[in-house]
């Protein structure tokens, strides 16, 4: 016999979208009353497929309700070949906008970042006096960049 599925037609048993976000609501208010709250992270609490993506075969496009901690509510579009796929690629996406925030205001730590790997593969391996020495550190940045473009392609990736 078949186990029968709690989610039906974008509810839970009979709860609606509403009364889960009202239920998330209600649980984040009780936490500034002085009760512990399980609730301490965000949370996607909806997740709805939009269309299919006309330029990249076989991604979609989803649109993902979001409660913070505060409890605001916002929604935000999300592409990847299934809904998993999307949330893990909005989690990244989100992850490398912090990660530029950081960067953009700390350029110390990029000219420090620049200079090792400058001068760390070649002296790894021992090729200060050669004309690999050049080889080497440039063969760094470019490898630097070609995984930068990588990633930069795989978040990019299904939007329309």
């Amino acid at each position: 016999m078949a186990k029968k599925s709690k989610y039906v037609n974008g509810t839970i048993g009979n709860q609606s979208t509403e009364a889960l976000i009202a239920r998330h609501k209600t649980k984040l208010s009780s936490e500034s009353i002085g009760r512990k709250s399980k609730y301490t992270r965000r949370r996607a609490v909806d997740c709805k497929l939009i269309e299919r993506s006309k330029n990249n075969p076989g991604y979609c496009k989803y649109m993902i309700t979001i409660a913070e901690l505060d409890g605001t509510i916002h929604k935000q579009p999300a592409y990847g070949k299934d809904m998993q796929g999307a949330l893990a690629r909005l989690m990244n996406k989100e992850l490398t906008v912090k990660v530029e925030r950081k960067l953009e205001t700390n350029t110390g730590l990029i000219f420090i970042a620049w200079l090792l790997l400058m001068g760390t593969p070649a002296i790894i391996f021992g090729a200060q006096d050669t004309p690999w020495y050049l080889a080497l550190t440039f063969g760094t940045i470019i490898m630097l960049m070609a995984v930068t473009g990588i990633w930069y392609s795989y978040i990019k990736k299904g939007e329309v």
